[in-house]
């Protein structure tokens, strides 16, 4: 961790809001689902912000958790490397996000690996983890393991398509929200500028 003493004043304040989207239920939901997707002798680690970040912070978990999504042979880390020194395991969570990208998670759910590292924002790694969950449940391949109501399913494209005589009746056609030519006529409209007689 960053050897950083305390924050004062704005700083301060910006930390504990983001400190405040962290949620403590969903901690509990993610850590069940990594340790039952990892399906190896992975402990869940005591409840509370700190032992979730130490319990993620060298990486291993997470690259264990990313092959897990993939078929056995494919996996995108081959080789998860159980090391004490700080390069080697911000190495390792910066090689779980660019495999969560490639898997399917979107650039803007991704955290910094200092949010992790330095337990800067752990609300985004929660957040991350989710948009994996969500992603490994809409693909539904086979590899994930843990009940799919845990994550929310991704919305899948659904293109249409129309045929050319399709498309030219639509142009005839005004659509109820620009309004309704029924009833509109131009009746008893005078010209520009002309002053209206009112008896």
């Amino acid at each position: 961790m960053a050897n950083r003493g305390p924050s004062y004043g704005l700083s301060r304040e910006v930390q504990e809001k983001i400190e405040q989207k962290y949620d403590a239920d969903l901690e509990n939901k993610l850590v069940d689902w990594i340790v039952l997707q990892c399906a190896e002798d992975i402990e869940h680690p005591p409840p509370g912000r700190a032992h979730f970040q130490k319990w993620l912070m060298d990486g291993t978990v997470l690259c264990k958790l990313i092959n897990s999504l993939y078929p056995p042979g494919q996996e995108p880390i081959p080789k998860i490397s159980e090391s004490k020194m700080a390069f080697k395991q911000m190495e390792q969570i910066s090689q779980f996000l660019k495999a969560a990208e490639i898997y399917g998670v979107r650039t803007t759910d991704i955290f910094q690996t200092v949010d992790l590292w330095e337990g800067k924002d752990m609300a985004a790694v929660q957040r991350t983890l989710m948009a994996l969950g969500s992603v490994a449940v809409t693909k539904d391949d086979g590899c994930y393991r843990g009940e799919p109501s845990w994550f929310h399913r991704k919305a899948q494209q659904n293109r249409r398509g129309f045929s050319e005589e399709q498309l030219r009746q639509g142009q005839s056609v005004i659509g109820l929200q620009m309004g309704s030519n029924k009833g509109a006529s131009q009746a008893g409209m005078t010209g520009y500028g002309t002053p209206r007689q009112i008896m």
